[in-house]
C-alpha cells in the first residue's frame, strides 16, 4: 500500500488544474495560424515561421509559448498559407505573433504538407534549439521495418538493434549508446503525450513506422522542457492527421527471411472532428536463428472541439509482442558465426554458437550450458497507453491546458540465466498555461506548467531453467508495490528583441523519489532464504536553459544555445551489481549535462538547404551500463566527469528537376575527463586511471546519402529510384579502448511507382522493390558495452585478444543482403 502523503503532489497539480479555468473568462476566439511563406517539404523542418501549436492542437492560434525555429528556411515564391486545422471558427483581430523571420504578405493560397503542419500533439520549438523535422512522405515508396528507415537521415541521431525486432537503441549525439536495451536518457512523445514511462525507460516495440506523419527531433539536453532524463534531447512522434488522410490507406510489404507487413490507416475530418486510426500486423523469421517475432499495433488520435474554445484530444497505442531471442555474442564468436547457425544444442553447437549457463536445478551450482533454441529465451510483452487532453481558450491570447496519460508496461521476459516478470502501471498528469502578450514594450510568449507523473515498481526475477520453452527455475529476487515519482515545474519566456531577433529564457525544478524493497534469495541447503534490502533515494534537480535566434536575411540565420539536462537513476540500475545480478547499486547519483549549441541555417533559394551545428557538452557523474558476460544482467556505474562534442551536418540539394540528394553526417568526440576504474580477479585487485579515453560505444563518424530521381512529368511520371549510403566508424567495445568493434558500409537500391488512379475508389497506388544491403556486407547491429578484465595469473589487464573472446553478451549481426516489396493503396 502506499502512504497517502504520496500523493500530495498531485493533489496540488489537480487542484491547480482545475482552478485555472476560473481565472479567466472567454472574451475573444482565438486567432488563425499565421501564414507561412512555403509549403514544407518533406524531411525537412517546417519552411516557415509558423509556429508549431504548443502544446495546444487545431484549432487553436498558433503555438501557445513557441516560436517554430527550422533548420533550414525555403523562401518560395509565391508565399502560402498552411490550411486550417479541423474546425473552422470566428476570431477576432490577434495581436502580433513573434517569429524569428519577418513574415512576407499574405496570399489567398491554401496550402498543406503532409507530416509537416501544425496539429495535434505539437509541441514548442524555442528559439535557438536544435530541431529536425521529417516527413512521413520520408518513407511512402519504399518498405519501413523501424523508425530506423524514418529517422535515419537525421544529423546526431543513430541506432543499435535492442532485444527484440522492432526494438532499437535510439541515440541523439550517443547518448543511449551505453545502454544495453530500450531507450534512456532521451524522452520520447506520441502527439505530445509521453511515452516514456516515469523510470525513463522507452522501448520502440510499440511504434511503426507507416503510422506517422510527422517526427521532431530535439538533439541536446532539453530539460528545461522535458524534464528528468532529457539529458540527450527528445522526440515527438505524429500520427498522421485525419485531414491528411481523408479515408484509408492500405498497405502490405514482404521479401526475406519470411518478413511480412500488412497495415491500415483510415482517418478523415468535419468541422468539430478530426481523427486517425492506424493498424499493423507484422510477422518474420528473422535472420539470426531463433529471432522469430510476431507482433501487432494499434494506434489512434482523435481532436474534438465541442465549442469553438475548447478541443478534447484522445490518444489510444497498445501493442502485443511476442519475439524469440538469440544470445549476444563475443566479438570472435560474431566474426566465427555471425547468424548463429547450427546453434541448437548447446553439445554439438557450431563454433561462434552464443550460449548461457543454467542453474542445473533452478537455483544453484553446477550450470548447463543452453543454446537460446534450446532454452527457449523470449519476450512476451503487452503495452498499453491511453492519453487525454483539454485544451480550452480563455481569450485570443490565453490557453490554458491539462492532459492525463496512464500507461501500462506488462513484461514476461525470459531472456537469459534470469527472467523478468512484471505489470509496471504509471500515470501522468500535466497542465500549463500560454499567454502572448509582451514584456517592457516586448512582443513576449509567457508559458508556465506543473507536472506529476508516478509509475508502480514491480518485478519479479526468475532463475530459468534447462528444458526447454523458457522454464522457469527458483524466484531469485523480487520488489512490488514501490513507486517512482517525479514532480516539478517549469516556466518559459520567449521574446522578439526585433525584426531579426528572438530569444528565450526557461527553468525547471523537479524532485524525484524511488522506493522499494528488494527480496534477493539465497538457497542454503536448497531451502530459499529471503533478505530485504530497501531502496529509498530521493532527488532534486534543476535545468535552466536560454537560446537565441538571428535571422540575417531571408538566406541566412544563426541560433545559438546554452542548456542543461539531467537523469536519475532508476530502480533497475539501483537493484542489480557490477557481477549482473540483484543487488544493492543504491549509491548511484543522477547524472548531469551542460550543452552549448552554436548553428547556421542556410537557404539561397528552393533548390539547397545546409543545415551545421557545433555543440560541446560538459556531463558530471555521467551514468554507463556494460555487460558483465552473456546471460547476465546489464549494470550501471557513474563516471564523476566527461565530455561530449561534435558537429551535426545536414544538406538537401535539387540540382535539377526530379534529382534529389539528401545527406546527413555526424562526428562524435567523447571521452572521460576523470574517472578511476577498479578490476578484480582472486587474488588481485588494480585501479586504473581512465582519464582520456574514448567513451565506449561511440562511433566517432556516422554517414548517411541519398541521391533519388522521381520523373516529375510526361508517361514515365511517378517511376523513380534511389541508392543509399550508410557509414558507420568503428568504436570501442570497453573503457580502457583495447578492444574495436569494426566499422562497416552499407548500400541499399530502390526502385518504385507512385500513380493517381482515377476511379470512384481507388485515389492512388504505390509499388516498390528495394534491395538492402546490396554487397552482402557483414556487420555489427549492436555491441554492447562489456567489462574489462585481469588476467588471474599475473594480475595484469588483460588484451583486446583475450576480451573478443572472453567478452560475450554484446553483439547482435546486421542483416544480411534482403529483398523487400510491397504496395499501398490509397481509398477515397
Amino acid at each position: 500500500m502506499f502512504a497517502w502523503q504520496r500523493f500530495r503532489p498531485f493533489a496540488a497539480v489537480l487542484a491547480a488544474a482545475v482552478l485555472v479555468p476560473m481565472l479567466g473568462y472567454t472574451q475573444e476566439s482565438p486567432t488563425q495560424p499565421p501564414e507561412t511563406t512555403d509549403t514544407p517539404k518533406p524531411d525537412s523542418s517546417p519552411s516557415s515561421p509558423t509556429p508549431a501549436p504548443a502544446e495546444a492542437s487545431p484549432p487553436a492560434a498558433r503555438s501557445p509559448g513557441s516560436v517554430a525555429v527550422p533548420e533550414v528556411v525555403v523562401k518560395p515564391t509565391p508565399p502560402k498559407r498552411v490550411a486550417a486545422a479541423p474546425g473552422p471558427r470566428q476570431v477576432a483581430t490577434p495581436r502580433p505573433t513573434i517569429s524569428g523571420v519577418v513574415p512576407p504578405p499574405a496570399t489567398p493560397t491554401l496550402a498543406t504538407t503532409p507530416g509537416l503542419q501544425p496539429g495535434p500533439g505539437s509541441l514548442p520549438k524555442p528559439p535557438g534549439q536544435t530541431i529536425t523535422t521529417v516527413s512521413g512522405e520520408r518513407i511512402k515508396d519504399e518498405p519501413a521495418f523501424t523508425i530506423q528507415d524514418l529517422l535515419q537521415e537525421s544529423p546526431g541521431v543513430s541506432f543499435k538493434q535492442g532485444n527484440g525486432p522492432r526494438d532499437l537503441g535510439i541515440s541523439i549525439r550517443g547518448s543511449n549508446a551505453r545502454n544495453g536495451f530500450g531507450i534512456r536518457n532521451i524522452v520520447v512523445l506520441e502527439d505530445g503525450f509521453p511515452v516514456t514511462q516515469p523510470d525513463g525507460l522507452s522501448r520502440t516495440d510499440l511504434m511503426d513506422p507507416h503510422a506517422y506523419g510527422g517526427v521532431d527531433v530535439y538533439r541536446g539536453p532539453s530539460s528545461a522542457m522535458f524534464g528528468n532524463y532529457a539529458t540527450g534531447g527528445a522526440i515527438n512522434f505524429r500520427l498522421w492527421r485525419g485531414g491528411e488522410i481523408n479515408g484509408a490507406r492500405f498497405g502490405t510489404e514482404g521479401g526475406s527471411f519470411g518478413y511480412l507487413n500488412n497495415y491500415a490507416i483510415i482517418g478523415g475530418k468535419s468541422d468539430t472532428f478530426e481523427g486517425a486510426a492506424f493498424g499493423s500486423d507484422v510477422r518474420g523469421d528473422g535472420y539470426i536463428s531463433h529471432s522469430s517475432f510476431n507482433t501487432q499495433t494499434i494506434n489512434a488520435l482523435g481532436t474534438y472541439s465541442p465549442t469553438p474554445n475548447d478541443r478534447l484530444t484522445f490518444k489510444v497505442i497498445n501493442n502485443w509482442l511476442f519475439a524469440n531471442l538469440a544470445v549476444r555474442q563475443s566479438l570472435n564468436q560474431f566474426q566465427a558465426n555471425p547468424f548463429q547457425r547450427g546453434c541448437d544444442v548447446a553439445a554439438t553447437a557450431a563454433p561462434g554458437c552464443g550460449t548461457v549457463n543454467l542453474f542445473a536445478n533452478g537455483f544453484s551450482a553446477p550450470t548447463v550450458a543452453q543454446t537460446a533454441e534450446q532454452a527457449g529465451f523470449r519476450r512476451h510483452d503487452t503495452r498499453s497507453i491511453a492519453g487525454f487532453r483539454w485544451e480550452h481558450d480563455f481569450d485570443s491570447q490565453t490557453t490554458w491546458r491539462t492532459q492525463a496519460v496512464f500507461d501500462d508496461k506488462n513484461i514476461n521476459q525470459p531472456t537469459g540465466a534470469t527472467s523478468a516478470i512484471g505489470d509496471s502501471p504509471s500515470y501522468n498528469l500535466i497542465t500549463n498555461v500560454t499567454q502572448r502578450g509582451g514584456l517592457l514594450g516586448l512582443e513576449a510568449v509567457h508559458f508556465a506548467e506543473l507536472w506529476y507523473n508516478s509509475q508502480v515498481l514491480s518485478n519479479y526475477t526468475w532463475n530459468v531453467a534447462p528444458g526447454g520453452n523458457a522454464t522457469l527455475g527458483r524466484l531469485s529476487s523480487f520488489y512490488d508495490g514501490g513507486h517512482h515519482v517525479n514532480w516539478g515545474g517549469r516556466a518559459r519566456e520567449e521574446v522578439k528583441f526585433g525584426p531579426n531577433w528572438t530569444g528565450y529564457v526557461a527553468g525547471g525544478v523537479e524532485y524525484t523519489t524511488i522506493a522499494a524493497v528488494n527480496t534477493i534469495f539465497s538457497f542454503p541447503g536448497g531451502t530459499a532464504v529471503p533478505a530485504y534490502t530497501p531502496i529509498q533515494r530521493d532527488f532534486l534537480n534543476t535545468a535552466p536553459e536560454a537560446g537565441l535566434l538571428y535571422r540575417l536575411n531571408e538566406a541566412w540565420q544563426f541560433r545559438g544555445r546554452a542548456a542543461t539536462g539531467y537523469g536519475t537513476p532508476n530502480i533497475g540500475q539501483l537493484t542489480v551489481t557490477p557481477q549482473g545480478v540483484s543487488g544493492n547499486n543504491s549509491q548511484l547519483a543522477s547524472q548531469t549535462n551542460v550543452g552549448l549549441d552554436l548553428g547556421t541555417d542556410w537557404t539561397p533559394d528552393r533548390t539547397v538547404k545546409l543545415s551545421v551545428t557545433g555543440f560541446y557538452e560538459f556531463f558530471r557523474n555521467e551514468q554507463v551500463t556494460q555487460s558483465p558476460g552473456a546471460g547476465l544482467q546489464n549494470f550501471t556505474f557513474n563516471v564523476p566527469k566527461s565530455v561530449h562534442r561534435g558537429v551535426e551536418v545536414a544538406a538537401d540539394w535539387r540540382p535539377l528537376p526530379g534529382w534529389r540528394l539528401l545527406a546527413a553526417y555526424t562526428y562524435l568526440d567523447q571521452f572521460y575527463v576523470d574517472y578511476t576504474e577498479q578490476l578484480s580477479a582472486a587474488p588481485f585487485t588494480s585501479r586504473f586511471d581512465r582519464a582520456g579515453n574514448k567513451i565506449p560505444g561511440i562511433s566517432p563518424n556516422e554517414l548517411f546519402t541519398r541521391l533519388g530521381y522521381d520523373q516529375p512529368i510526361g508517361p514515365w511520371k511517378g517511376v523513380g529510384g534511389f541508392v543509399e549510403y550508410v557509414w558507420k566508424d568503428g568504436f570501442y567495445m570497453e573503457n580502457a579502448n583495447l578492444l574495436r568493434a569494426p566499422g562497416y558500409s552499407l548500400v541499399n537500391v530502390n526502385i518504385h511507382y507512385d500513380t493517381e488512379i482515377d476511379h470512384p475508389y481507388l485515389k492512388g497506388a504505390i509499388y516498390f522493390f528495394e534491395v538492402k544491403n546490396l554487397l552482402d556486407t557483414t556487420y555489427i547491429a549492436s555491441a554492447n558495452n562489456i567489462t574489462d578484465s585481469l588476467n588471474t595469473a599475473t594480475g595484469l589487464q588483460n588484451p583486446g585478444s583475450v576480451l573478443a573472446n572472453t567478452g560475450t553478451g554484446s553483439i547482435y549481426a546486421g542483416a544480411p543482403r534482403t529483398f523487400v516489396a510491397g504496395m499501398r493503396l490509397a481509398f477515397r
